[in-house]
């Protein structure tokens, strides 16, 4: 067994133009001071990071490094979150996501593509430059409006967006494997990566790719109403990233899994700051630590009511005391009596 490593945080919540929270160094200071040793960066903030001089430049890397161990932290992975949205994005989302790109590429969804492609390439390349070996991001979304269609799916229609998903997708895993990085994808609805069958779908489609991994987030399971535990019984070996993020739900006689209308507060399901909402965090994280799980636990704050410095100040401490110290001894070696192959074939009526 191994032991998961944290606390530590995502930074893209927090990250603003007022200090602590515009500056690498500052941020740093900051998540330190709450007693993080971890931080996940979001390779899109210009104000805490440079991803074209991350991919390019090892000395800047090693910057970005430097500036994080003054404080006493590492760097656990990169995110690319927005970047990988925009790999695949059906044109109902054209409008909505165009604020994700660069401002070059607004308007013209091929050039806006390819951007989100270089954008990943460069991600794997700093986060190798980083001495990092797992990469989170989102699988982008084809088939998403057509999750509960009205009228019917035309046959093939989901298939027809898989294919091509794992088309787009398939360079670029192997890209991140001759740089030794795994892509962690988050499965989450608005992606056509939101469950486990839905990945399965995309796994085929690109044969069962190393490099084609998993970022664990309980809360995004919760709220469909999947058993997230018994999910890492399923997927153990391709959960290379974790998300420590906790939520509720709370079905009504008025809306329950679609209740995606109202606003956050007033959901059926709706996501809490860690401690505060439903998930089974001490079975997760024995879970995690039972089949090996030996990355970071990166707390990831999104609430519908309690302020984000107050969530970031309780998770580390919530952090800490989920994390397992693995035993190097079994609880009953006091009462073994020795033995021998001779001895168990006498205690087995063999002799």
């Amino acid at each position: 067994m191994k032991m998961i490593k944290g606390p530590a945080i995502f930074l893209a919540q927090f990250a603003a133009d007022t200090a602590p929270f515009n500056s690498l160094n500052a941020i740093c200071r900051w998540a330190a001071s709450l007693g993080y040793v971890g931080v996940q960066i979001p390779s899109w903030d210009g104000r805490i990071f440079d991803l074209d001089k991350a991919a390019d430049s090892q000395d800047y890397a090693d910057e970005v490094k430097g500036i994080a161990a003054e404080h006493g932290l590492s760097i656990t992975e990169l995110s690319t979150h927005l970047q990988g949205q925009l790999v695949a994005v059906h044109p109902a989302y054209d409008a909505a996501f165009d604020g994700f790109a660069a401002p070059q590429v607004r308007g013209n969804p091929k050039a806006r593509t390819e951007w989100a492609v270089d954008q990943v390439k460069r991600a794997i390349r700093a986060s190798r430059r980083l001495g990092l070996t797992a990469h989170a991001t989102f699988s982008g979304a084809l088939a998403w409006p057509y999750i509960y269609p009205w009228p019917q799916r035309p046959a093939g229609l989901v298939e027809t967006a898989f294919d091509e998903l794992a088309r787009r997708w398939q360079p670029l895993l192997d890209y991140a494997d001759e740089h030794g990085v795994d892509l962690a994808y988050e499965i989450h609805p608005g992606e056509d990566l939101h469950d486990g069958a839905s990945y399965e779908m995309f796994l085929e489609r690109v044969k069962g790719h190393r490099r084609a991994n998993l970022l664990y987030d309980p809360s995004h399971f919760l709220l469909q109403q999947l058993d997230y535990l018994a999910y890492i019984d399923i997927y153990h070996e391709r959960i290379k990233a974790f998300h420590v993020k906790d939520a509720e739900f709370n079905p009504t006689g008025r809306q329950g899994v679609y209740g995606g209308f109202q606003s956050w507060v007033d959901r059926a399901g709706r996501f809490r700051s860690t401690g505060d909402g439903q998930i089974d965090f001490a079975a997760i994280f024995s879970k995690l630590t039972q089949y090996g799980y030996g990355s970071w636990a990166v707390l990831e704050w999104e609430c519908a009511m309690k302020h984000p410095e107050q969530g970031a100040r309780e998770g580390a401490e919530f952090i800490k005391q989920h994390i397992i110290q693995v035993t190097e001894k079994a609880f009953d070696d006091f009462a073994g009596s020795g033995s021998d192959e001779r001895m168990n074939r006498k205690m087995l009526g063999l002799d």
